[in-house]
């Protein structure tokens, strides 16, 4: 399985094998047994019957492990696999999120549109307060439509009737805030969503979800119906209680099928995860997927504030992570691996993960038939493992034509010893007088010596970059910023000797 939208040419997704396709090099495979000592220990701590994982990098599936039995309570042993299949929960509200974007992109509705707009049953609502704003389509995807955090109940919810649920909505609801002015979790908001989808396309949302975004992916397993799928190639999921385990019944898909209802395999969510990586980094190549990449980079736009936490002590030297929520899809920032996108699913019988790093290319989630165990803490100490073993490092950004340009005034600058060599902005001048500039560039060239000012440049963004130059005496750093102009000029200049 393979997905390389930077290189230009579409590809067809249903093409994609369902098959584990190994790293070209060993080095994955070197950590490969620390990773399943996470897991083992996991499983076995957390009394998880079943359980799989998968590393997704650069469009390849480069890791998977599987544990356990399809069915711990009948005799026979059936060892799951790649093509065994989980409900994944929470996990699901990315597809309904991609959905919703799909439909704005076709221009079918606009996600500050009142959601009433698209479920009349909604006009029955009594606002919190009298300035209260309506409850838009973007409100319910970002958690802020002042609905009441609900997954005790939520989950119970998963097999209500369409009818059922038209009812529930013309019922009216008490809000927990006013719309659009703090987050809070909300299945019944993204069931709302689902019957978005439903009345928007013209039908039922689990057909629009299949046919337009997981069968174009290849995605041939995964769907919302668990009774109609084959019983040997389910994980049956079980609850941990009183010392023992308590098969989960199997509850059947319904309205809220928007919040929580996919079932899908390792081999089919690689392909998901592959194609949401694709988005990284922007690119001039054709669109390849069921949903433009822009709209996938819009998915992780931190809009809905979460509380921040502290960093677990077994992950590193310890630092506050903050967090926010995009639509169906949470984003933190750690001081160690950086942006990372992630939601976690709970579930009666079972528990999920998926977290990536967009600029890294790789991703890893988990399947668990257990009971609301999501194990996302394993997943991070592997990720961070792998990032610490230097196997998920961020994508070098490319040195444009202009920084390229702004680089080589920079040498021409210390090469003659004249800040005014280069094409300088009018703030240089402004902010420190040039004979001063000139001065200190000359005491620092005394200082340390003769460079070598060959060394590339190294890309903050197109338009500024750092470099080191190895001196005779010593090191110099130096940045280069151009001015928010076409014309190349430089509205920072910087040369200074970097501490030893």
């Amino acid at each position: 399985m393979k997905f390389k939208a930077a290189a230009g040419a579409a590809l067809a997704w249903s093409a994609f094998a369902p098959v584990v396709v190994q790293a070209e090099s060993g080095s994955i495979e070197d950590v490969a047994s620390q990773i399943d000592a996470i897991f083992a220990q996991a499983k076995e701590e957390a009394h998880v019957p079943a359980l799989v994982y998968g590393v997704v990098k650069d469009g390849e599936f480069v890791l998977f492990k599987a544990m356990g039995d399809r069915d711990i309570g009948t005799p026979q042993i059936e060892p799951i696999d790649g093509d065994t299949r989980f409900r994944i929960a929470s996990m699901s509200k990315a597809f309904t999120a991609a959905a919703i974007l799909k439909l704005r992109d076709d221009g079918r509705l606009s996600l500050s549109d009142p959601a009433v707009k698209h479920v009349p049953e909604l006009a029955n609502w009594q606002k919190p307060t009298g300035d209260a704003p309506d409850i838009t389509v973007g409100d319910l995807l970002h958690h802020t439509g002042g609905l009441v955090e609900d997954n005790p109940w939520g989950d119970r919810q998963q097999d209500l009737s369409e009818a059922a649920f038209s009812q529930m909505i013309a019922g009216g609801m008490d809000f927990a805030t006013t719309p659009g002015t703090r987050y809070e979790y909300s299945n019944y908001g993204f069931a709302l969503l689902g019957r978005i989808v439903s009345n928007v396309s013209g039908k039922p949302y689990q057909d629009y979800i299949r046919e337009e975004i997981m069968l174009p992916l290849g995605m041939t397993s995964t769907g919302y119906d668990v009774l109609a799928s084959p019983p040997e190639t389910r994980a049956i999921g079980y609850r941990w209680e009183n010392g023992g385990y308590r098969r989960e019944p199997d509850m059947p898909d319904g309205a809220f099928g928007a919040m929580g209802g996919v079932e899908t395999t390792a081999n089919d969510y690689a392909k998901w995860m592959a194609f949401l990586l694709s988005a990284w980094p922007a690119s001039d190549a054709p669109e390849a997927g069921p949903l433009r990449r822009s709209s996938v980079r819009e998915m992780v736009k931190w809009v809905a504030m979460r509380q921040g936490y502290d960093r677990p002590a077994n992950l590193g030297p310890p630092c506050r992570v903050g967090q926010g929520y995009g639509m169906g899809l949470v984003v933190y920032d750690d001081c160690q691996l950086g942006r990372v996108v992630q939601h976690n699913g709970g579930y009666p019988g079972y528990g999920s993960t998926m977290q990536f790093m967009p600029e890294a290319g790789m991703g890893m989630f988990s399947f668990n038939a257990r009971t609301y165990f999501s194990n996302s803490g394993g997943v991070r100490q592997a990720l961070h493992l792998l990032r610490n073993a230097g196997l998920a490092p961020d994508r070098a950004i490319e040195v444009s034509a202009g920084l390229a340009s702004a680089y080589g005034f920079a040498r021409s600058a210390w090469e003659k010893g004249d800040p005014e060599a280069a094409p300088l902005a009018v703030n240089v001048a402004l902010d420190r007088d040039i004979a001063d500039r000139r001065a200190e560039l000359a005491a620092l060239k005394r200082e340390v010596g003769s460079c070598d000012t060959s060394a590339a440049i190294s890309p903050i963004s197109a338009m500024e970059g750092t470099f080191e130059w190895s001196c005779e005496r010593g090191t110099v750093s130096g940045r280069v910023q151009r001015a928010p102009i076409t014309a190349i000029e430089l509205q920072v200049l910087d040369f200074r000797r970097k501490p030893e």
